[in-house]
């Protein structure tokens, strides 16, 4: 596009409270961002209410050539892009959104948005087998050539990239702040990583910050680039049961890992189940039903071979942790050993990866931290 055409997308899409679906109202209507733009007031009655009429034609008038210099001298640094639905690399599935987003930010590799994705979501309040859980079926999807597709969150979203970006697949965070900010700010590293080897993706123009209705709307741009959704912790109530939800509704499929009846964030997986998600133990599960050719590598950490020989005491432990977090005093209860005893076996299990430290003096046996034998 010439600059005289990116800029007339960029003040197409600045004007404050004109959301998605008035903006395909509008493109409907005149064809083009431009003929939008110059549109009379009178033209615009049928489209906007006379609050907005007032916003857009100040756009015509220069009201936001600041913010349009401002995104143009973003879009001059390597790797930012800006895609319209009048792009190539436009995402045929997301046209599949009564709402979707006629202008894009892209900071990547815009080539992963043709890829077959897979989204991961889940709890921002993940277990330590939560994390491991979605890292791991993560990297093992992206060996098998999927694009993990997440929101960059804390929590099982950013183990999911971490996955991704493990494999050939690679990764793409859609996200619910303009592309000049991070959040939340610990994941800037890995954000970092994602732009120069995944893709990041934003509907919200820079400067845009942080706000909770955001990010339904990055849900429903993950939800639709995606073939399958796959939640790994969620809570009943969880922002990943809405992508989930509107994953089922554009008719992709929804896996769901179980956990323990007594934790809270697996509580909103078993609800998935119930209402018809696939019940997942392996990445082969998720290939199988997405039809996906060929068998995907172990997941990382849960083969024999990758689990150290744990001795009679030790193995004794784990036994009586089984896989529910279980308080230090339960597990002296059942072990029948000394307190100092069970403290250095604990010791050795977390330093070895078989067991994880929880808040409130709890310990969570790992999967993969199986029998001695």
């Amino acid at each position: 596009m010439t600059v005289a055409e990116v800029s007339a997308w960029l003040r197409f899409t600045l004007v404050p409270g004109v959301g998605p679906r008035r903006q395909l109202a509008l493109l409907r209507g005149f064809g083009t961002p431009e003929a939008a733009l110059f549109a009379s007031r009178a033209q615009l009655t049928s489209i906007l209410p006379p609050e907005l009429i007032d916003l857009w034609l100040a756009a015509r008038d220069g009201a936001y050539d600041e913010a349009v210099n401002d995104h143009l001298a973003w879009l001059e640094q390597p790797g930012n892009r800006l895609l319209t639905l009048a792009d190539d690399w436009y995402p045929r599935p997301w046209l599949d959104l009564p709402d979707a987003a006629p202008v894009l930010f892209l900071k990547g590799r815009p080539e992963l948005l043709a890829s077959e994705a897979l989204g991961v979501v889940g709890s921002r309040n993940a277990t330590p087998q939560g994390i491991s859980n979605a890292e791991a079926f993560s990297q093992a999807m992206s060996a098998a050539g999927l694009c993990i597709v997440s929101g960059l969150a804390s929590g099982i979203d950013a183990a999911a990239h971490r996955g991704g970006l493990a494999g050939p697949g690679a990764t793409i965070a859609v996200v619910g702040t303009g592309l000049d900010r991070v959040y939340p700010a610990s994941n800037r590293e890995l954000a970092h990583r994602v732009a120069q080897e995944g893709l990041i993706v934003s509907e919200f123009v820079l400067g845009t910050m942080p706000r909770a209705e955001h990010f339904p709307r990055r849900n429903r741009l993950i939800a639709a680039l995606a073939r399958g959704t796959l939640v790994v912790e969620a809570a009943l109530g969880s922002g990943s049961l809405i992508t989930a939800r509107q994953a089922a509704e554009l008719g992709r499929e929804v896996f769901a890992i179980p956990g323990s009846i007594h934790s809270p964030v697996a509580r909103g997986c078993h609800r998935l189940i119930k209402d018809g998600a696939k019940l997942v133990e392996s990445a082969d599960d998720i290939l199988g039903e997405l039809g996906w050719g060929g068998r995907t590598p172990a997941l990382p950490g849960m083969g024999k071979s990758a689990r150290p020989r744990w001795d009679a005491e030790e193995q004794a432990v784990l036994d009586a942790a089984g896989f529910d977090p279980v308080n230090f005093d339960t597990l002296l209860q059942r072990c029948n050993l000394t307190a100092d005893r069970l403290c250095a076996i604990l010791l050795g299990l977390e330093l070895n990866g078989a067991v994880s430290a929880l808040p409130g003096g709890r310990y969570q046996r790992l999967q993969g931290a199986g029998s001695s034998g």
